[in-house]
């Protein structure tokens, strides 16, 4: 890997670490368990993904088909749910939120979505249900003020277009969620999407009025569009030009991590691009996601000969670190205290 002098700034150790669906890599994800490692661990922000039940509630999961990561499967009175649909022109098999209600969902339990990986993880399944948005707001504030620290939020909003498109917006149920909450009237709260309509109806309803809420733009592959904007790319947004633009609506960028630091035809880490300097210059953060810490999804750089699935905690704070010095701001990690050993330096 060679770094571009211009490139490359000392870490900060006020670059942020993101618990992404809480501490995802050492229990199932988008658990209340996931979200409490997360924290124990050090995590500034915590991540819930936001999907809606039939009945109109958030619900945290990774997607609202619930097949790999619930229980559902087993349960012979949902057996009937299960369907196909179309999400964002992806034809998805399984069964999905929205045709469940909220107490139809709290009889599932959560399950490991990567246990060739993440076997230990599988040990934890039939044991977490699913939380609510409400739920997650008031562990994290229940735990912030346990520790006499102040733990960040940051829900993605999941397929808003689909949503929309089934009468279940998700947007302003977002916003007075919030506002019902003392601890999220005033903690730092970042709302993120793949898409750039709802984020622009966001800026607009926020207003200069909650200066706790900032919105974070994220950005799939350079060929890949906003399910709301067939007619550009996540390249083009990622110009100096499309950064620009971002700027107008959002505080933050939201890349995967090759967009930063690609890798090379040998599977290490090439090059950084100028993402991160550009996204600067046009005054926004840059918060890439996701750092794992199992072999699997390493830079070659950084593996060992442990194993495909395999956990490699010092090649994970190396590959981190590696992206540190380009001048990232934040970063969403499986593992948040590998991802504070990085930022801290221990």
């Amino acid at each position: 890997m060679t770094l571009h002098a211009e490139s490359v700034r000392p870490i900060a150790a006020s670059v942020l670490v993101i618990g992404h669906r809480g501490a995802s890599a050492l229990r199932p994800e988008h658990t209340l368990a996931s979200y409490a490692v997360a924290i124990e661990d050090g995590a500034d922000f915590v991540e819930p993904d936001l999907v809606s039940t039939k009945d109109g509630v958030l619900v945290i999961r990774h997607e609202n088909e619930i097949g790999g990561t619930t229980d559902v499967a087993s349960h012979p009175e949902f057996a009937a749910r299960r369907t196909t649909k179309t999400v964002d022109g992806v034809k998805i098999d399984g069964w999905f939120t929205e045709d469940f209600t909220l107490a139809e969902l709290k009889t599932l339990r959560a399950r490991e979505r990567l246990p060739e990986i993440r076997r230990r993880n599988a040990t934890y399944d039939g044991q977490f249900a699913v939380p609510t948005f409400d739920e997650m707001i008031e562990f994290v504030a229940a735990e912030a003020s346990a520790r006499g620290r102040v733990i960040g939020i940051i829900p993605e909003i999941k397929h808003a277009t689909y949503f929309h498109g089934i009468g279940l917006p998700m947007e302003d149920k977002v916003l007075a969620t919030l506002a019902a909450h003392a601890y999220t009237r005033s903690a730092p709260v970042e709302i993120q999407s793949f898409e750039v309509g709802n984020l622009k109806y966001l800026h607009d309803k926020l207003g200069k009025g909650h200066p706790n809420v900032r919105l974070l733009q994220l950005m799939d592959d350079a060929n890949e569009h906003p399910a709301d904007q067939p007619g550009t790319t996540y390249g083009a947004m990622m110009t100096p030009a499309g950064l620009k633009a971002i700027r107008a609506y959002a505080d933050a960028i939201g890349p995967s991590t090759r967009s930063i630091i690609p890798l090379g035809k040998d599977g290490k880490l090439a090059s950084p691009s100028s993402l991160v300097k550009d996204a600067h210059a046009a005054g926004l953060e840059v918060h890439p996601y996701t750092f794992r810490p199992e072999n699997h999804f390493l830079a070659a750089d950084f593996r060992n000969a442990a194993g495909d699935a395999e956990r490699n905690e010092e090649g994970s704070v190396n590959e981190i670190r590696a992206y540190l010095a380009t001048g990232i701001d934040a970063f969403f990690t499986d593992d948040p205290r590998l991802g504070r050993r990085a930022v801290d330096g221990r």
